[in-house]
């Protein structure tokens, strides 16, 4: 378990070389005009301008590969270090989720600055951290900082969709010997409504990302002969039954002591609801005030909810075929299948085939390493005194899995700190504080040189 006194006593970050505010803004504005989703074929093209930036500071052509994978593509950069100790790995994702601009208020991949925020498509996720991280990695190269091991620079080209390019990624830093992995798309700290820093999560844990197809298959009709069963009505039902299902609650170290040191600093009904389900999972007052709070339903259980659904093929016509997608974040432990033959069970239907979609690989939680955490610690308080890191799980999937999966630990650093209510990632008119330029670099400059040394 993490040792908050260990934490609290770490000595302060030494000084680092920072990059300025206006170099990392304009990388992000610019990252933000990328209009990087997926079948868009702009991943290479965003890629060749982030090679631009480090070249520019001084990095060679030679040390920075993009490597390209069907429309989307990778870039990795080696940074040779004196060869102290064994490499470390930075990563995250270049491409974003879909937005449709009659939908936004602004252009959603043009960066638009408003009420002191930065407004587009991917400003947060993930082109935030990766803008502050290359312009870190920029400054402190023009710097003649030179690493004590070899920094590898890893930002992958499909993480929000088949996360092939990760795939790709993570077994290169295996061969590389990559010692452990800073992914830059995880973690990150909360601001309470005054813009006060509320705490910072170091992720080391994330549930199993996993997609199921619900298919009902019917002969179909005329629709002036309605016959009973009706495909949709019965693809209805299995929703309704899947939307109504709350998985039995489960708990971890990590889960145990985020939930304590977040419930301690929230305080009032969810807070105590926090330390006391921490302390007794069985709590079931606890456990309904949990669940009905978005931010903490996905850290107590495994959670599945219906996303997509598609059914008929005439408006005059009874529907031969509904599909539902169910989309799961399960918890570390719980198999895909088994949740499957869960979902069998709540629908309880044998009309209705429940099949395996997409699926994302499952791994352990990764060790709570005390240099990570001591790095870690210094980054924070850097970067925002006062504040302590404790141990987190995030409840989506990243590119942490594949590095896991190969035995290669994994932590989400974000330097990232908002509002709860900020948060429109993957929503409308996503948005960053540009107030939060600032210290995340300072973060990302005093983590990468504290484990870098």
């Amino acid at each position: 378990m993490l040792a908050l006194a260990a934490l609290l006593a770490a000595e302060p970050a030494l000084a680092a070389p920072v990059a300025t505010v206006a170099d990392a803004r304009e990388l992000l504005e610019k990252g933000v005009g990328f209009d990087t989703v997926k079948g868009r074929g702009k991943v290479p093209a965003y890629a060749e301008y982030l090679k631009s930036v480090l070249v520019a500071a001084g990095f060679a052509p030679g040390s920075i590969s993009i490597e390209p994978v069907g429309e989307t593509a990778n870039l990795h950069l080696v940074w040779k270090g004196k060869g102290n100790d064994a490499p470390m790995a930075i990563t995250g994702h270049m491409d974003v989720v879909e937005a449709d601009p009659k939908d936004w208020v602004r252009d959603p991949f043009k960066a638009v600055e408003d009420g002191g925020y930065l407004f587009g498509r991917g400003v947060g996720d993930n082109k935030f951290d990766v803008s502050m991280v290359v312009a870190t990695l920029a400054a402190l190269k023009k710097s003649g900082f030179t690493p004590g091991r070899d920094i590898h620079l890893f930002l992958s080209g499909d993480e929000e969709t088949e996360g092939v390019t990760a795939d790709l990624q993570a077994k290169q830093a295996k061969a590389a010997g990559v010692e452990f992995m800073l992914n830059s798309d995880g973690g990150g700290g909360e601001l309470d409504a005054n813009g006060k820093p509320l705490g910072y999560s170091l992720s080391a844990a994330e549930k199993t990302y996993a997609d199921y197809r619900l298919t009902v298959t019917n002969p179909g009709g005329h629709s002036s002969r309605p016959t009973s069963p009706n495909a949709i009505a019965q693809l209805a039902a299995a929703t309704a039954k899947i939307d109504a299902y709350r998985f039995p609650v489960q708990i971890n170290e990590i889960t145990r002591a985020s939930l304590i040191a977040e419930g301690t600093k929230k305080g009032g009904d969810l807070g105590k609801a926090m330390v006391a389900f921490a302390r007794n999972p069985d709590d079931a007052a606890a456990v309904a005030v949990l669940r009905a709070d978005p931010g903490s339903i996905g850290q107590i259980a495994t959670t599945c909810v219906p996303t997509m659904v598609n059914g008929g093929h005439a408006p005059n016509a009874l529907p031969q075929k509904a599909t539902l997608t169910v989309n799961c974040r399960i918890f570390p432990g719980v198999t895909v299948e088994s949740v499957r033959k869960t979902l069998e069970g709540v629908v309880a239907d044998p009309a209705v085939k429940i099949e395996t979609g997409q699926e994302w690989v499952s791994t352990p939680a990764s060790p709570l390493r005390s240099d990570i955490v001591a790095a870690v610690t210094k980054a924070v308080t850097a970067a925002r005194k006062g504040v302590v890191p404790t141990p987190a799980m995030d409840a989506g999937a990243s590119d942490s899995v594949y590095y896991r999966a190969l035995g290669i630990p994994s932590y989400g650093v974000s330097g990232l700190f908002m509002k709860s209510d900020d948060v429109f990632m993957h929503g409308l008119n996503e948005r960053i504080p540009l107030a939060a330029i600032g210290p995340a670099l300072t973060h990302w400059s005093t983590l990468i040189t504290e484990l870098a040394k």
